[in-house]
């Protein structure tokens, strides 16, 4: 996997991550809102440590320069 991500990307994926994932998690009566919400933050998580993003690669978009 080739990185993809600016630093800034993955300082907001990482955010995004964070929130989700933690106690300020936003919670839904429709619990398979709840679960998309987890699953996103999950992958927040993996893209923003490995700082690969797989739309990114398949859109052929690069900001790993910025």
């Amino acid at each position: 996997m080739k990185q993809n991500l600016g630093k800034l990307d993955r300082i907001f994926r990482f955010g995004l991550a964070f929130w989700w994932l933690g106690p300020w998690m936003p919670q839904y009566n429709i619990p398979l809102v709840s679960w998309v919400i987890v699953i996103i933050g999950w992958i927040a998580l993996f893209e923003s440590l490995s700082g690969w993003c797989w739309l990114h690669t398949m859109f052929k978009i690069n900001n790993k320069a910025q």
